[in-house]
């Protein structure tokens, strides 16, 4: 072998255990950082949902006095409405079925208690809640 020509090295291309870890560390970051904004906008759409869901089981519950002379009693309860596309009354963003309180004549409240199903609260917990006279 000639002095002046070397040994071929061996050129496999490939990422060192240090780039890998900083590429890592970089991505752990932006997931710190835009995470949690990214949870709290899916928590104000689901208090956004509800609230829209409650202004159109108010309006079927408006037309259902209109038609029968009050809203349903306690025991009827939501089971008595349909809504514009024939289905029944879909469950809150949480899963739970509104709540539905018929006051008296001529005086009902629809809502739910939010993420928590609890009363009261703050943020995605808070209650929502809509009295129809």
């Amino acid at each position: 072998m000639p002095r002046n020509q070397t040994a071929p090295k061996d050129r496999r291309s490939g990422y060192s255990l240090t780039e890998i870890m900083v590429v890592l560390v970089i991505i752990g970051l932006l997931v710190a950082l835009v995470g949690p904004q990214l949870f709290r906008f899916v928590g104000r759409a689901n208090s956004d949902t509800a609230e829209a869901q409650i202004e159109s089981i108010s309006t079927q519950l408006s037309f259902y006095r209109l038609e029968n002379g009050d809203y349903p009693d306690s025991a009827q309860g939501l089971s008595a409405l349909v809504l514009e596309d024939g289905q029944p009354v879909p469950d809150d963003p949480w899963d739970r079925a509104y709540v539905y309180e018929y006051i008296g004549p001529g005086r009902a409240r629809i809502g739910t208690y939010g993420r928590d199903g609890e009363e009261g609260g703050e943020g995605e917990d808070a209650d929502i809640f809509r009295n129809l006279q």
